[in-house]
């Protein structure tokens, strides 16, 4: 048995979707561990896109067995949906190989309206979704949530009544609508079919994932957003709303430390982010708008154009650190073709002093100016190659420096959007 953890090292959307497919091959269970339907993971195969957002993306290989972890914040219209959609096309034919853990808390209507208000007559703007994954955890950590399970139960009509004119007055009180009235049946009613028409895939998943690591499977956890998101470790306030390290897994999931063996960052050749918030090595000019457009650099979920930048290895190295990352897999290498020469950020300036470790005080982070080390480019199409030689010269050397500097193995370059568009070095599991 082995449990491997693959997590992003950067502000999420480093097509940890892609990797965690290829990873599968190997893999007997896949886990997602935290996060909600505001993470978007796409997978490219035989020329057919596809985009998850609960649903784990193993779930493109046959036999293999997805879960969605006590960690994840669930909207069971969303997740319905996506099973439907993925059912249509000849997948996931038999329900035993989607499971959810009854202990996973429910994304209502109401967090979804809260959310949107907050963004909008909130004086500070985070840049969330809207999808209500803040105000989910937030009823979690409070003790008020409702879970999957709940759904299940007999007396969930009170239990979301309950709920909902709890909030109500919270809601008036930022003008946004109340649930009231026929909006509140309707919503008990829908909820009730979702609750139905998901039964059979929820249970108890700490007893599956045990079982699984006691016969001895490969177990592969899949984080969502990146490490500069996570609710403690991150660009604090401008974060998601869970643990994205990958520590998280073991509560996300319900496995002990012993459980996970390796631990895979995954990063782009360069760096986006989305929403608001810091960002050391944001482009605003020409080449911003180049790496946008050549690297597709528009949000999975929500559409929204991705803040693009240079490689800052600041950041990665803090990454890298903070989950014990022992392999590196780098994505987009090809985006990079033609441009030279390419800057790295190996150091920040904050208030005239030269610091190379990531500040932990956001607004320290606001201030800081990249200090750049300038590296040649390289040329031609990187699609094809599938050893480190078959690369131009300076593109391996690129990617061996990144490995180098964060004190990694260099594991997969992935050097185009589809499945077998990569150079696998070390298959992990």
């Amino acid at each position: 048995m082995a449990g491997v953890v693959c997590v992003g090292a950067q502000w999420g959307d480093e097509g940890k979707g892609k990797v965690v497919d290829l990873l599968t091959e190997r893999a007997d269970v896949v886990v997602r561990f935290q996060g909600g339907n505001n993470a978007g993971h796409t997978l490219v195969v035989a020329g057919v896109q596809t985009v998850l957002h609960l649903v784990p993306s193993g779930v493109l290989h046959e036999g293999k067995t997805c879960v969605i972890g006590n960690g994840v914040v669930v909207d069971p219209e969303v997740l319905l949906h996506e099973i439907e959609s993925l059912q249509a096309r000849g997948l996931l034919k038999d329900p035993r190989r989607l499971a959810v853990s009854g202990q996973a808390h429910v994304i209502l209507d109401v967090h979804k309206r809260i959310d949107r208000a907050r963004e909008q007559y909130l004086p500070r703007k985070i840049g969330t979704t809207g999808r209500g994954i803040g105000p989910a955890y937030e009823d979690k950590v409070a003790r008020r949530g409702l879970r999957m399970q709940d759904m299940l139960k007999a007396q969930w009509p009170d239990l979301l009544r309950e709920r909902i004119a709890s909030v109500n007055t919270y809601l008036t009180g930022m003008g946004a609508p109340s649930i009231t009235g026929a909006e509140l049946e309707e919503m008990i009613a829908r909820t009730r079919r979702h609750a139905q028409a998901l039964r059979d895939h929820v249970t108890d998943t700490v007893f599956l994932l045990d079982q699984a690591r006691r016969a001895g499977k490969n177990i592969l956890f899949e984080g969502a957003q990146g490490t500069f998101l996570d609710v403690d470790h991150g660009t604090y306030p401008y974060v998601t709303s869970s643990n994205t390290v990958a520590g998280a897994a073991c509560a996300g999931a319900g496995v002990g430390p012993t459980a996970i063996q390796r631990v895979v960052a995954v990063s782009k050749a360069y760096t986006t982010r989305v929403g608001e918030g810091p960002f050391p090595t944001e482009l605003h000019d020409a080449m911003g708008q180049r790496l946008r457009e050549t690297g597709a650099e528009f949000g999975a979920t929500t559409g929204r154009p991705r803040r693009c930048g240079w490689l800052d290895l600041v950041a990665l190295r803090r990454a890298v650190c903070l989950s014990g990352a022992d392999a590196l897999v780098v994505t987009k290498l090809d985006i990079l073709s033609g441009i030279g020469p390419l800057p790295v950020a190996v150091a920040y300036e904050v208030d005239g002093k030269r610091v190379t470790e990531f500040p932990t005080d956001t607004d320290d982070v606001t201030r800081a100016r990249p200090v750049y080390r300038e590296h040649p480019g390289f040329d031609g199409e990187l699609r094809g190659a599938r050893t480190l030689a078959e690369l131009p010269p300076n593109a391996r050397a690129y990617v061996e420096m990144m490995a180098s500097e964060l004190g990694v193995k260099l594991a997969l370059v992935s050097v185009g959007a589809g499945r077998g568009e990569e150079i696998m070095l070390d298959p992990v599991f």
